[in-house]
């Protein structure tokens, strides 16, 4: 016997950007497994995903093939009543370590990639606002939108550029009746993080360093980022819009003494 949460999005139409790993796949599966019909754009799809209805291979850098997949992904299923704008790519460094190709291809993925696949999902949405009510957009954001984290100057200014275009996002489509919000996670352990830990000299040093300034004492999971995004993205959230939601273990908002140290 169902729930009335595995059925709350029985009906409703997803597309999820950056959707065949990580944080995307969590959330297209867990989406799929609450009633949507799903479909994932991604630049790679190594294999299939059975749960998920329509997977397109598309880099969302090149708004053409942005533009085609997401008329593919709203004719294939029937409309667009939510997107999940999660695409992104990670980069490591202070304002010294990369060059201007470097970041001009950060931003061009991490923010104007919303911004092409928003614009281009854009009428499908207004049409699913008009048919029931409302429609969604959640972009995928990160803690280092508002804290300050070493080694991570492009990245951080990509994602503070994603919480404020979230909140611009939601005035300009409130009066539609078309919610943006966004999700602001902490430390995920996901295959970026892995390549992150890899690279390092010590990875189990850097994985204990990452472990370890997190409340909670543990890294954040994608599905547990995938939880978040669903729920903003529900009907359950109807009266949410303009707002990141931490999914971060406390990192953001906590501040602990270190623990006691044991003679």
């Amino acid at each position: 016997m169902s729930t009335p949460q595995q059925d709350e999005l029985t009906g409703l139409a997803a597309l999820v950007t950056g959707g065949a790993s990580g944080i995307g796949l969590a959330t297209a599966l867990l989406l799929a497994s609450r009633g949507a019909r799903v479909a994932i754009l991604d630049r790679e799809i190594p294999r299939r995903i059975d749960a998920l209805e329509l997977q397109f291979t598309a880099d969302v850098t090149d708004d053409r093939a942005v533009r085609s997949a997401v008329t593919a992904s709203a004719e294939g299923l029937g409309g667009l009543d939510i997107l999940v704008n999660n695409a992104g790519i990670g980069a490591a460094g202070t304002v010294e370590d990369n060059d201007d190709d470097e970041w001009r291809r950060v931003l061009d993925v991490n923010v104007l990639g919303i911004v092409r696949t928003t614009r281009a999902a854009l009428p499908a949405l207004r049409a699913a606002a008009a048919r029931r009510g409302q429609a969604a957009i959640v972009n995928t954001c990160s803690i280092v939108a508002t804290a300050g984290l070493p080694q991570r100057a492009l990245y951080s200014a990509s994602k503070g550029a994603i919480l404020s275009l979230t909140l611009a996002m939601a005035a300009d489509h409130v009066r539609e009746h078309i919610r943006v919000n966004c999700v602001s996670p902490g430390t995920v352990d996901t295959p970026w993080v892995g390549r992150l830990l890899r690279a390092a000299p010590d990875p189990e040093a850097e994985r204990a360093a990452l472990t370890a300034r997190q409340p909670m004492g543990r890294l954040v999971s994608a599905e547990e980022v995938a939880a978040a995004i669903a729920y903003l993205a529900s009907p359950s959230a109807g009266a949410v819009t303009g707002t990141a939601l931490p999914v971060d273990g406390g990192m953001s908002g906590l501040r602990l003494r270190p623990p006691p140290t044991t003679s």
